[in-house]
């Protein structure tokens, strides 16, 4: 008897295991309205202090102080609590990549040197056990992009509570993405190829580069004339570039680079993101002077010349806000993206305004994805994504993200990092 217990013992704690293994259930459709009261309301554009926010529908019915709860409504009392828009995580590969080791794991690139007529969201998973980590740092959303060389594909913003890419999908084609050809020159050991044999690639690339453009315009006159006698799929998905829909977002860290793009944006008169800019602080003012927007991917890091401030990286925005240039703050990659809202609170302390800080991961966020009539900030009618902290969501002692809801759903904060903290703690709370 006493062997059976064991056995039935050890079989349900497996099974407890493998329930907490998986991610947890995506919420169920907002049924009942939610009042949120007695809270400091980050609402991010200008707004009379409130204290008060009413979810109905996966909206934001009513903003205000005192407001009286609705028949049937639920009533959540935050006094103390800090209520934020759902953060936006422009620019990552979350839910594309799993384990960065294993191939069969990334789902993240296509091989050909042109893919205009990618669209990442169908790679996207959905399940990823990278998920749950990021939203329990306070992102709802997420700008995911295939990676490659030059013409990698089309961006799409995904929300992080879905059974599946259909349910995640927010807005496709976002951006079309371009990783503009490199212009400096490697000189480390491992650099194999002489300074003449990287500098006749890097024209090869740009006349490449070049020509892809020239053809997909040629491809859109033609179509305009009616003059097409068939479908060339990578040229067909550029029409909406040249139509104005379909912001140009180029990955590139050279002012080289971003001048190059800032030419070719002029010359097809497309609407440009510069992703990455490490060195957008050098150029500004002629950034904001030709309305280019920038998310910046370097709020962390070493100096890359020696004659560069220990404190460079994390100036850059500070030098953006001041030129009137509008940014987002990111952090290329997957798993890392949940380290973002401290790196918000770190550039603050080198130059960045706190309100611009929570701009650039809301509001700027959702106008440089074209989502800002939707998401970005706490305005009636607006989808009801929002998230609860203890204290201040950019400050360590002060980030405790206690509730997050995107468009009204309650989501589940449990992620494998906590359950792994919850199992151990058991286990040395038995040994003692």
């Amino acid at each position: 008897m006493k062997k059976l217990t064991t056995i039935l013992a050890a079989a349900l704690t497996l099974a407890t295991s493998s329930v907490l293994a998986v991610n947890p259930v995506p919420a169920p459709k907002q049924s009942v309205p939610v009042l949120l009261k007695n809270a400091t309301v980050h609402a991010v554009v200008t707004e009379p202090a409130i204290q008060d926010v009413l979810l109905v529908d996966g909206k934001i019915a009513a903003m205000g102080t005192n407001l009286t709860a609705p028949a049937g409504a639920q009533v959540e009392d935050l006094t103390g609590k800090h209520v934020y828009p759902g953060l936006i995580a422009l620019i990552n590969q979350l839910g594309l990549i799993e384990v960065e080791a294993v191939r069969a794991t990334r789902d993240d690139r296509e091989t050909s040197a042109t893919n205009p007529d990618l669209q990442v969201q169908v790679a996207f998973n959905a399940d990823s056990a990278v998920i749950p980590t990021i939203r329990s740092n306070g992102f709802s959303h997420s700008l995911i992009y295939p990676d490659g060389s030059l013409i990698t594909g089309r961006s799409a913003l995904m929300q992080l509570d879905g059974w599946n890419w259909q349910d995640a999908l927010v807005q496709a084609n976002v951006g079309l993405h371009v990783n503009w050809p490199r212009m400096g020159l490697q000189t480390g050991w491992w650099v194999r190829d002489s300074a003449e044999k990287q500098q006749e690639r890097q024209r090869e690339q740009l006349e490449q580069l070049q020509s892809y453009f020239s053809q997909a315009q040629a491809y859109y006159l033609a179509e305009q004339a009616g003059l097409n006698r068939g479908r060339d799929s990578r040229w067909h998905a550029m029409l909406a570039l040249f139509e104005g829909k379909l912001p140009l977002f180029v990955h590139a860290d050279d002012p080289r680079q971003m001048r190059q793009a800032i030419s070719l944006a002029k010359q097809y008169k497309v609407r440009l993101v510069i992703v990455g800019g490490r060195d957008s602080w050098r150029m500004a003012d002629e950034l904001a002077a030709n309305n280019v927007d920038v998310i910046y991917t370097a709020p962390y890091g070493l100096p890359t010349r020696t004659d560069e401030a220990y404190d460079q990286a994390f100036s850059v925005p500070g030098v953006l806000q001041k030129a009137g240039v509008r940014f987002a703050l990111s952090l290329d990659g997957f798993w890392d993206t949940r380290n973002l809202v401290f790196a918000a609170g770190h550039v603050t302390r080198y130059g960045l305004e706190p309100a611009q800080a929570l701009r650039a991961l809301t509001l700027d966020a959702a106008q440089i994805a074209g989502v800002a009539d939707r998401l970005g900030s706490i305005e009636v009618g607006k989808s009801a994504s929002l998230v609860v902290s203890e204290g201040d969501i950019f400050d360590y002692r002060g980030h405790n993200i206690m509730q997050l809801w995107i468009d009204g759903r309650n989501v589940d904060l449990n992620n494998k990092h906590k359950q792994l903290h919850q199992r151990y703690q058991q286990r040395y709370q038995a040994a003692n």
